[in-house]
């Protein structure tokens, strides 16, 4: 083929266009050679009249062109080639105009057209649409094609498509679109960023100069698109509220607006019942439109994770040590804790509970799999059953410090225990003040129901102990306690039988944390390095193995909490002493691991492991992905497995897409030292 020659060397693909429209083209190419003799091809141009040398940029030009005229009905006369833009007295031209219906000198769409594989260009298009007034901008290099509105000299939406030469945009934007419909639109996928990439652009564009609470405004955003898409799940004709369907600035914000009052009151107790959102209508409509073709529910919730993290980290969170703990980290960690149904969990440092979340995850694949059902998209919209909302409602708790990263903690928990939670605004540590703070009307309006719940699983009065299953967290890891009122109430914040001056917040979570676990009770918890080999530290190292019995230590990558520190970590595994369920012993096995893999590069950036399992990449679309299309980051945690639901036999098939990792390791370790929690106790029979 003639295109063949043309295009070849540019790694092309006219993926675009039919192949009707291209053998077309082919049967149009001419035969030229130059003066000097080189052969040539060229065609004669459908626009302007004359033949004209085909070039790779050329070809997609006239394949686009003919589609703008065969599919789009567009007449010959509303566009044109090479249409003069200028900027002061230069000018520059764009590569194709459709001029306006009622105003041949005004510009109504550009198009900007690239050769193929080439991504370069979107810029220059959005100057050219400032530059004329467009109403609209094309970009594609005959692979993908990108289609945007201009809404303000500062920003483009992303629209689905153009109008047809008989519509108008308005009835484009109109159109029906359903759950279904988000699901196979979805930004992230298709793009390839991330919310947190989106979250960043609109503080570019808007945010940064609004006057408003970022977090604030954006969260309340999430939430209400989370109940817009929780309907959208349970009613196939819904048609999705949380877009601009041709409204005007100020109707958009009446319907947004509503929707945020709607999930305020099916999930009560994260923003105030007089919150409103405070974004202006046109900088509102700005960040609808950003967020509108993004769909939240994803079952590896680093869709949120990402774009809160960053969110938080601007304030207080990160101030205080205390970072995201990665979704591989916490999964490692629940599978070699095994938590089961009847058993209690709470981490008391939850950030935006991530093992609490990860935990409910683990114990509803337990179940599901127990009543032979299929495993399900975890954090999806659709309603879990009645005993599995009864779990998350009366088994799963989480405190935090942090009122912002509360807040967020309560919304993932919120929808998967479908109205109600356990995470609580509280100071893990001082304790003693929990009497009075518990009191206060706003507190008791917004976590009562929820402090009741664990106010039942105390043993002692203070709120110094408690009766809990199972315990992960990973505390802050910087910064250090120097109230004395609250280090003398624990063993270690004394020293010679005096308080000290000052501890590190997360020494005295190690003994908190204990103190919260009954006889028997299991714990994970993320440590600075120095913790298990500075000789300082001797002494917490032996009040550790007076009160329990230390399972593993796994030694995190360097670049695991990276780009915000890259402190060494270890995750240490342990399980109070307890005649029954861990007998007291003198000499007994350890599991030791360290991670290889690293999760992330030196920049803080996920790696994935490749399609081909042959090593790493920072590209997800490169990335080996599970059945719901999520990139697996490259770890040696744990393995990565899908459910994948068998017709004939009514069970589970579970195929593992990764290695084994130190997880499943550890799980064979446990069971041939008969640990209570992979091996049943003698007493538990």
């Amino acid at each position: 083929m003639k295109l063949h020659d043309i295009l070849k060397g540019s790694d092309y693909s006219l993926d675009l266009f039919v192949q009707e429209s291209i053998n077309a083209l082919e049967n149009r190419i001419i035969d030229k050679v130059d003066k000097k003799g080189k052969p040539y091809y060229s065609v004669n141009c459908i626009i302007r009249g004359k033949e004209i040398k085909l070039t790779p940029e050329e070809v997609v030009r006239q394949l686009y062109t003919e589609q703008l005229i065969s599919q789009y009905g567009y007449s010959q006369d509303r566009i044109a080639f090479e249409y003069p833009i200028y900027f002061g007295r230069d000018a520059k031209r764009a590569d194709i105009v459709i001029r306006d219906t009622d105003d041949v000198n005004v510009a109504y769409i550009i198009v900007e057209v690239k050769k193929p594989k080439a991504k370069d260009g979107r810029e220059q298009l959005k100057s050219y649409t400032h530059a004329t007034g467009a109403s609209m901008a094309v970009w594609t290099n005959g692979t993908t094609i990108a289609y945007y509105q201009r809404q303000n000299p500062n920003f483009f939406k992303d629209i689905p498509n153009i109008p047809r030469a008989t519509e108008t945009l308005a009835e484009i934007l109109q159109a029906p679109f359903t759950m279904k419909d988000l699901i196979n639109e979805d930004k992230l996928t298709k793009t390839g960023k991330s919310l947190k990439d989106l979250v960043l652009e609109m503080e570019d564009e808007v945010l940064a100069n609004a006057g408003v609470d970022v977090f604030e405004e954006v969260f309340k955003l999430i939430f209400a698109k989370l109940y817009d898409e929780q309907i959208g799940a349970t009613d196939e004709q819904y048609n999705l509220e949380f877009r601009n369907s041709g409204l005007s600035d100020i109707q958009l914000k009446e319907k947004i607006e509503k929707l945020f009052k709607k999930a305020c009151y099916k999930w009560p107790g994260v923003f105030a019942e007089d919150a409103k959102v405070a974004l202006t209508p046109p900088h509102l409509a700005i960040c609808v439109a950003s967020l509108e073709g993004v769909k939240l529910f994803n079952s590896n919730l680093d869709v949120v994770d990402e774009a809160f993290e960053y969110l938080i980290s601007k304030s207080s969170k990160g101030e205080k040590g205390q970072y995201f703990t990665p979704r591989y980290v916490i999964d490692m960690c629940v599978k070699m804790l095994n938590p089961t149904m009847e058993e209690t969990m709470i981490d008391t440092a939850a950030g935006s509970s991530g093992f609490p979340v990860h935990t409910i995850f683990h114990v509803w694949k337990q179940m599901q799999v127990a009543a032979n059902k299929p495993v399900s998209h975890l954090f999806t919209a659709i309603p879990k059953g009645h005993a599995e909302t009864e779990y998350v409602q009366d088994k799963v708790y989480a405190i935090d410090f942090d009122e912002k990263a509360v807040r967020v903690a309560r919304t993932l928990n919120l929808i998967a225990g479908d109205g109600h939670t356990n995470v609580l605004h509280l100071n893990t540590l001082d304790y003693a003040r929990w009497a009075t703070v518990t009191k206060d009307d706003d507190w008791v309006d917004t976590y009562n129901e929820g402090f009741k719940r664990l106010k039942k699983l105390r043993t002692s009065n203070d709120f110094a102990r408690f009766n809990f299953d199972v315990l992960m967290a990973n505390p802050p890891f910087a910064g250090e306690v120097k109230e004395g009122q609250i280090l003398s109430r624990y063993e270690l914040g004394m020293k010679n039988g005096k308080t000290q001056k000052s501890v590190s917040r997360d020494i005295l979570f190690i003994e908190r944390n204990l103190n919260f676990l009954k006889p028997g009770g299991r714990m994970a918890i993320v440590l600075p390095q120095g913790r298990f080999n500075n000789s300082s530290d001797k002494a917490i190292r032996e009040y550790i193995a007076e009160h329990c019995r230390i399972l593993a230590v796994v030694g995190l990558h360097g670049n695991t909490f990276k780009p915000h520190t890259g402190t060494k970590t270890s995750v240490l595994l342990v399980q109070k002493w307890d005649d029954v369920l861990c007998p007291r012993v003198e000499d007994y096995n350890i599991f030791f691991a360290t991670q290889r893999l690293e999760g992330k590069n030196n920049s803080g950036v996920k790696l994935y492991w490749k399609d081909d399992k042959s090593g790493s990449t920072t590209d997800p679309k490169l990335a080996l992905c599970d059945k719901y299309g999520h990139p697996i980051v490259y770890h040696d945690l744990h393995a990565t497995v899908d459910y994948n639901w068998n017709e004939e036999t009514n069970t589970n098939d579970i195929v593992q897409l990764t290695p084994d990792g130190i997880a499943e390791a550890f799980i064979e370790f446990a069971k041939k030292e008969q640990l209570s929690f992979f091996a049943v106790a003698p007493l538990m029979k």
